[in-house]
């Protein structure tokens, strides 16, 4: 409907006007309603139509992505090893403890540094659309539990920890967790995208006598919510290793107390039925690499 005219829309897809009006009949009998009001000029949707598009949409990105999907899937050889993290992680945890054992093995890599949504990461991995996946990992963060019920095995990488942070005024945090204060305080968090989202709002139902939160802004992204925290919008928590430069240099303050910080694990999981070869040596020497630290 981006034309709301029958006849452009047809002239944009190369067929006749009688010809494109015969498939909008021929789709609307069969899904059994009228999409289209033809009683408005320019023309418009009925609250059906809408539904329709909304869904067709959702459909047309499910198709692509799965197409997406199978040939990577086709594409990726046995030496090839597939691995799905956020970008907060392959900025950090990533390229300090696996990119050396990956440079030194010679292998080949295909990363997928990416902004899905928390969930997606495990569907990604028990569709075998990825042979690993590298994500935080907190007791609040139920969506994981599917891979503790399947035949998935993790090695915990390192340790991290989820802090709330400021930006450092002149005479201090520019935002505090204190209790007893009058306004409201300015939190940036995190969008249901993020694995972390589930790890602050478990934090803050501990704290409900604490101030009161107004969240002003939510990103899926960890480096989002530190590039607005330090412009000074209000606190929000990021993991450790994202932000010890700036804590470094005084750029950022870490606020509230001891009750307000988490441990994180930084975990890698895998399909024990995965038998690539190359995916079980670099497996092992992560795992001996740990054991001997």
């Amino acid at each position: 409907m981006a034309h709301k005219n029958f006849s452009r829309a047809a002239e944009d897809r190369n067929v006749s006007q009688p010809a494109f009006s015969r498939r909008i009949r021929a789709l609307e009998d069969e899904v059994g309603v009228r999409l289209i009001n033809r009683q408005t000029l320019p023309l418009s949707l009925t609250p059906a139509g809408e539904v329709f598009l909304t869904q067709a949409r959702v459909i047309l990105s499910t198709y692509e992505e799965t197409i997406e999907r199978c040939q990577i899937v086709d594409a990726a050889g046995e030496n090839v090893i597939r691995f799905a993290t956020s970008h907060s992680l392959y900025l950090t945890h990533y390229k300090s403890h696996i990119a050396p054992l990956v440079d030194a093995g010679g292998l080949d890599i295909d990363l997928n540094s990416t902004s899905w949504g928390a969930s997606q990461f495990v569907a990604a991995l028990q569709q075998q659309y990825c042979d690993v996946i590298l994500t935080y990992w907190h007791p609040a963060m139920d969506f994981l539990s599917p891979l503790e019920a399947a035949n998935c095995e993790y090695i915990t990488l390192a340790r991290d920890v989820f802090m709330p942070v400021a930006k450092t005024g002149p005479n201090g945090p520019l935002h505090h967790l204190q209790k007893g204060q009058n306004k409201p305080v300015s939190l940036l968090s995190y969008g249901s995208a993020s694995a972390l989202k589930a790890l602050v709002d478990a934090t803050l139902r501990t704290h409900l006598d604490g101030p009161k939160i107004l969240v002003v802004n939510r990103s899926a992204l960890a480096n989002s919510v530190k590039a607005m925290i330090l412009e000074g919008f209000g606190l929000g928590w990021l993991p450790q290793a994202l932000c010890q430069q700036e804590l470094d240099s005084g750029a950022l303050q870490i606020v509230g107390d001891k009750s307000h910080i988490s441990q994180l694990e930084i975990r890698l999981y895998r399909d024990r039925e995965n038998k690539k070869s190359t995916l079980n040596n670099l497996w092992e020497r992560l795992r001996s690499d740990i054991e001997e630290q």
